[in-house]
């Protein structure tokens, strides 16, 4: 299935990557053949190489380079914090109107098979900038509550620490709705009950700006949302709160 290219020239190319997809193969998924760096080679009949990357469970904006000398152009962006980053998530519970989760990030040790620990002394800074767009309310019991509570947030992180909105969203008692490795698996086991044609991570990557490598021009992308997303707002309207 060919993927929907937001932009595309001599230097570079912009996805709306769908949710479920990997960005490239990997170890710890090795049996999974299916990702974007090989749909775009042969979507383009071009060799890719990946700039950033996002979560297998995430959709949004994603953008490759032509060649490793774009490539490493735009990665240093990414790495010096020059790229603006706008995600949109659905969370567990009432979040404030808006804030910063000013809470430094570890590595995490991920071996396959093995719990996964931070890893001490790897800490590094990380800033995660929200505002809450909409609260909800659903008349669905979640542990010990007789109702369940969801929010409509607008992140903007500072760094790209690896699972940064998932980890600090969790670290605020907030945790992403689909989110299988940080999320709460309370809410997870309703919405999935409730809604089991929309399962996903709950994470968008919405709006990406960045310096072209050749022009040095400012550019902005947006990503649609995907219709998974888009029915869940949609069956979420009856419930909203002030």
């Amino acid at each position: 299935m060919n993927l929907e290219i937001l932009f595309q020239d001599e230097y570079l190319v912009v996805i709306n990557k769908p949710a479920g997809l990997l960005v490239h193969r990997t170890e710890l998924d090795k049996a999974e053949e299916d990702a974007v760096v090989q749909r775009l080679r042969d979507q383009t009949g071009q060799w890719v190489f990946p700039v950033h990357r996002l979560d297998r469970g995430t959709s949004g904006v994603l953008v490759m380079a032509f060649s490793p000398k774009t490539a490493r152009y735009l990665s240093e962006q990414f790495a010096n914090a020059a790229t603006a980053k706008t995600y949109h998530c659905l969370v567990r519970g009432l979040c404030p109107d808006n804030g910063v989760v000013d809470y430094p990030l570890a590595k995490l040790n991920e071996q396959k098979g093995k719990s996964r620990f931070k890893i001490e002394g790897t800490e590094k800074e990380a800033q995660t900038e929200f505002s809450c767009l909409q609260h909800y309310e659903l008349p669905f019991p979640v542990s010990r509550y007789d109702s369940m509570r969801l929010s409509w947030v607008k992140v903007t992180p500072k760094q790209g620490r690896k699972h940064q909105i998932r980890r600090h969203f969790k670290h605020q008692f907030h945790p992403l709705v689909g989110d299988s490795c940080y999320g709460c698996r309370h809410v997870n086991k309703v919405i999935r009950a409730a809604w089991p044609d929309e399962q996903r991570l709950m994470l968008h990557a919405s709006s990406l700006t960045f310096f072209h490598p050749d022009t040095h021009r400012t550019m902005t992308f947006n990503a649609q949302l995907d219709h998974k997303l888009l029915s869940v707002l949609a069956k979420l309207e009856q419930f909203k709160i002030n």
